[in-house]
C-alpha cells in the first residue's frame, strides 16, 4: 500500500497546508481530514446586521399610523388654521398654531393667503388617514365653531315699492297708507262713499256758487276742501297743491278726524 502523507499540527488550532505523499504512481496530494477547529472549515454565515430598536415613542407612532410632521407647512387654497391644526394634531389646535405665525398671518386668523409657510413645531406629528380622530381633533373641532368668524349676514332684499293705480282706487289707497303712518283713522268705505257725494270721483271739481264761493274759497278736489283746511290740515309728504287726489283725501281725513272722530262717520255736508 502507498505510503500515507503525513502533516503536523502548528502550535496554533489553525491547519497548515496538506503534505504531498509519494507513492509509486507519483505524487498525490493528501488532504487533512477536516475538524471542527480547521482553517478549512466552512466559514459561519454572516451573522444578520442587528436591527436598531426604535424607542417608545417612534415605535407608537408608527403602531398608530402617525408620522413626524414637517417643520413647516405651506399653506394652500382653501385651507384654514383649523384644518391645518387638524391634519398635524397641533397640540393648541388652531390658536396655538395662530400664536405662532401670528406676525406671518396677521390680525385675522381667519384670512390665510396661499403660499405662505406656517411654522407647526418639532413635537407637531401628522396624522394618517386611517387615524381615528383622536380628543385634541374633537376639541379643534369645536374651537373652530366657537370662534369661527360669523358669517356676513346676506341684507335683507330691499322692501319692492308699492306703487299705486292713478286712478280713484289708487289715490285711495295711496291716502289709507300715508294715514296709517300717521295715525289718522278712516276706511277704505267711508273715504269712498264721502267722494262719490262730494265730486264724483273727479279730483279737478270744484264749486263755484256755495257760500264759501261767496268768500273767495271754493270748495276743491274728490272732497271738496277749501284752501283754508287744507293748508290747516295739510299732512306733510303729500303735495302743497289741493287738488292733488291723495293730498286732498288726506288733508280732509285729517279734518274729519278731528272734528268728526273719523271720515267713516261723515254722512253729509261737513
Amino acid at each position: 500500500m502507498p505510503a500515507q502523507g503525513k502533516h503536523r499540527r502548528s502550535p496554533s488550532t489553525s491547519l497548515r497546508r496538506g503534505l504531498v505523499a509519494v507513492t509509486a504512481g507519483g505524487a498525490v496530494l493528501a488532504l487533512p481530514v477536516i475538524g471542527a477547529t480547521s482553517a478549512f472549515a466552512a466559514p459561519a454565515p454572516a451573522a444578520a446586521p442587528q436591527q436598531a430598536v426604535a424607542p417608545a415613542s417612534v415605535s407608537a407612532q408608527v403602531n398608530s399610523g402617525v408620522q413626524a410632521a414637517p417643520a413647516q407647512h405651506s399653506v394652500a387654497a382653501g385651507e384654514t388654521l383649523s384644518k391645518i391644526a387638524r391634519e398635524y394634531s397641533v397640540s393648541g389646535g388652531w390658536e396655538k398654531l395662530y400664536e405662532g405665525n401670528r406676525k406671518i398671518v396677521g390680525e385675522n386668523p381667519d384670512l390665510i393667503h396661499p403660499g405662505i409657510k406656517l411654522t407647526l413645531g418639532t413635537k407637531a406629528a401628522k396624522a394618517s388617514p386611517s387615524t381615528a380622530r383622536g380628543a385634541e381633533a374633537d376639541r379643534a373641532d369645536r374651537s373652530e365653531r366657537i370662534n369661527a368668524a360669523p358669517v356676513a349676514k346676506a341684507a335683507p332684499a330691499a322692501e319692492k315699492a308699492v306703487t299705486y293705480t292713478n286712478d280713484l282706487d289708487g289715490w285711495i289707497k295711496e291716502s289709507l297708507a300715508v294715514m296709517a303712518e300717521q295715525g289718522i283713522p278712516g276706511t277704505y268705505e267711508g273715504i269712498h262713499r264721502n267722494i262719490m257725494r262730494e265730486s264724483s270721483g273727479n279730483p279737478a271739481a270744484i264749486n263755484n256758487w256755495d257760500s264759501n264761493a261767496v268768500k273767495g274759497t271754493p270748495s276743491k278736489g274728490l272732497l271738496q276742501v277749501i284752501d283754508p283746511t287744507f293748508q290747516a290740515y295739510h299732512v306733510s309728504g303729500t303735495s302743497t297743491d289741493s287738488y292733488d287726489p291723495v293730498a286732498n283725501i288726506t288733508a280732509a281725513c285729517n279734518y274729519a278726524a278731528d272734528r268728526y272722530g273719523s271720515i267713516d262717520n261723515v254722512f253729509g255736508a261737513y
